[in-house]
């Protein structure tokens, strides 16, 4: 397995785990008690950790979300919170979520080194959010909070290369949408607003951007030994699965 190919089968592991934080009852939880909506509260928990920046700097940075409808989410939060508590409330609460819900998985400690090291051989030149999570104190050292941050550090430099790709690539963010699996679908759920492109044109592009992203996401995973790797990806599937029974 390649440096490239770890990254490639990460990708989706990666994704689910962070996404079973995110739709989380604590999560959700915690956007109500802000005062947000479930859209304001997605915005500012991940693009909190830049700071006090211009909405346009979060919409950039993001990329892949409709500019209208991160610039809506960011105003929204500005108005009763600084989005950067929202992204600390949004940390303290991955490290709730990961004591407990990652503090029983069997190899956690391994799962925590090969992450970490990971994690630290990131170059971050062109991903500003990764940067910006990676620079963020984690308020609680529990094996099991430290590896759920770590995780979503690596599904945001995942997040961060993809958008890098797509741009080299030529596709616009919502092409990219568009080309992808969930076509229109995705589209929507991102904020982009209709008239759409035809797919077909694109794929091809995307197909490349993907390729670019692998590699790029790849030199990170470089950082571990080919059975490293092979180890990597065998316990992220484990915990993939069993975040899901």
């Amino acid at each position: 397995m390649t440096p490239e190919q770890a990254a490639a089968t990460a990708k989706t592991g990666l994704a689910t785990i962070v996404g079973a934080f995110a739709e989380s009852p604590q999560t959700l939880r915690r956007a109500r008690l802000l005062g947000l909506s479930g859209w304001a509260y997605h915005v500012s928990a991940r693009a909190g950790a830049l700071g006090d920046v211009r909405p346009e700097t979060v919409a950039a940075s993001i990329g892949m979300i409709a500019p209208e409808a991160v610039i809506d989410g960011w105003e929204a939060t500005a108005k009763t919170s600084a989005p950067m508590e929202v992204a600390a409330w949004h940390l303290h609460e991955l490290c709730t979520w990961g004591v407990e819900q990652l503090g029983g998985f069997p190899r956690l400690t391994r799962l925590h080194e090969l992450t970490r090291r990971v994690v630290s051989a990131v170059d971050y030149a062109g991903l500003p959010l990764f940067a910006a999570w990676r620079a963020m104190p984690v308020p609680d050292q529990a094996p099991g909070a430290q590896t759920a941050v770590l995780l979503h550090l690596l599904h945001e430099h995942r997040l961060g290369v993809q958008l890098v790709a797509v741009r080299a690539s030529g596709l616009t963010p919502l092409q990219a949408i568009i080309a992808g699996p969930e076509g229109e679908t995705g589209a929507v759920a991102f904020g982009w607003q209709p008239p759409y492109p035809p797919a077909g044109p694109i794929v091809r592009r995307l197909i490349w951007a993907e390729s670019v992203a692998d590699a790029m996401a790849g030199q990170a995973y470089a950082a571990l030994d080919l059975g490293e790797r092979v180890e990597f990806i065998g316990l992220l599937e484990s915990l993939r699965h069993r975040l899901a029974q």
